[in-house]
């Protein structure tokens, strides 16, 4: 991973994130890349940059043409739901008839390859929280337009779904599919150490929280890596093991982790489970592998149970004081302080903060009263006083 860019293309950079419109984000993307240094250090910063630089000169086409009136529906897809989870796969994997069959969506199965021409999203409901999942159209190995495109939604999803065909050599698909997403600075292996890089008006100053250790410099010279970026007001989260070259990834976000899960679809078609088992041993303990069918349901309930462990969901219900709790909880990624479920609830909760009662997995007893930086479980029922 580059270090060390000069300070001037670390600016125009800062720029970049700046920016609010894809044409200003395009222009300042082409000032980024006129200033980076070109060697073998540069090479995977560079080709996200030209890559990038496709995908906005599309999406500005795209609204071009749809304001003449000429252009179709949009490859975009809002967020709803707990997360969003993208399905990738090869033609004929079967992910539209995964979605047809766990969610609300209107969905119609074709044996015809390529029949998805554009992404389709359904609502899979888990307990009392739905997770969203996008069909799309199918991938394949040569690099084009529609595929680039495809793997941008899942760079901006929350997770990934990578569906394979358990009666066509299941094991070669995912290889294929593992490597367009790593040749798209895209992990599904979780690594070692991560960084999570939050930007806040509220924070006095860039904020190094520590859950891991970094172990090739301080706090100091992360405040002072961030600020080179223009990143003056940050909570820094470390998981893990980490170093300054890691965490300005984090900022440049060339590579990244998308929490994966393998569906091995047609288990209808390996009867005695065997490419199953295969694809279980190749990945190990590293992505969770759910084997289904389809066609006939099996595997499938077990789905949104895998998502959430996945997406490590904290669920937490609020509770005004001497009021109700809430009956739609509070969603997060990961265990969470009491201060910062404040900020999350209001602002007004976070400065006036005094302290809170808990009921749940976390609280020793019902009521229990805790400070700001207890730290919390899914089920937990929070009343905040000020």
């Amino acid at each position: 991973m580059v270090t060390n860019l000069p300070q001037e293309a670390k600016a125009k950079f800062a720029k970049y994130q700046e920016a609010r419109t894809p044409e200003e984000k395009l222009q300042a993307l082409k000032e980024f890349i006129s200033a980076v240094p070109k060697h073998k250090g540069t090479e995977g910063l560079l080709y996200w940059a030209k890559r990038r630089m496709a995908e906005l000169k599309e999406e500005i086409e795209e609204r071009k043409s749809r304001k003449r009136g000429s252009g179709g529906p949009s490859f975009f897809i809002e967020r709803e739901g707990a997360a969003q989870i993208v399905m990738l796969g090869l033609p004929n994997s079967g992910k539209t008839s995964i979605l047809a069959r766990v969610t609300n969506a209107s969905a119609e199965p074709s044996d015809i390859p390529f029949s998805t021409k554009l992404p389709k999203p359904g609502m899979l409901q888990y307990q009392d929280i739905q997770f969203q999942l996008i069909d799309t159209p199918s991938i394949m190995p040569e690099s084009n337009v529609w595929s680039r495109r495809v793997i941008g939604l899942a760079r901006n999803a929350d997770a990934i779904m990578v569906v394979v065909d358990l009666s066509n050599n299941p094991l070669l698909q995912l290889k294929q599919l593992a490597e367009m997403l790593s040749n798209e600075g895209i992990k599904m292996v979780r690594p070692r150490g991560m960084v999570e890089i939050s930007k806040t008006q509220d924070a006095p100053g860039v904020r190094v929280i520590y859950y891991g250790k970094l172990l090739d410099g301080t706090s100091d010279d992360v405040r002072r890596l961030l600020e080179s970026y223009r990143i003056y007001k940050a909570d820094v989260k470390i998981y893990g093991e980490v170093t300054l070259s890691d965490i300005e990834e984090s900022i440049l976000g060339v590579v990244m982790y998308k929490p994966t899960i393998v569906v091995a679809n047609k288990l209808d078609l390996d009867p005695d489970r065997s490419y199953c088992k295969k694809i279980a041993r190749v990945v190990r303990n590293n992505i969770p592998v759910l084997c289904v069918s389809a066609l006939t349901g099996e595997g499938l309930d077990g789905l949104g149970d895998v998502l959430f462990k996945l997406l490590n969901i904290v669920r937490i219900y609020t509770k005004p004081p001497n009021g109700e709790v809430s009956k739609k909880p509070l969603i997060v990624k990961g265990r969470i302080t009491v201060l910062e479920a404040a900020k999350l609830i209001h602002k007004d909760l976070y400065r006036g903060f005094k302290y809170a009662k808990i009921w749940g997995p976390s609280a020793k007893y019902p009521g229990e009263r805790v400070g700001g930086d207890h730290l919390l479980m899914d089920g937990d029922i929070i009343e905040i006083h000020t």
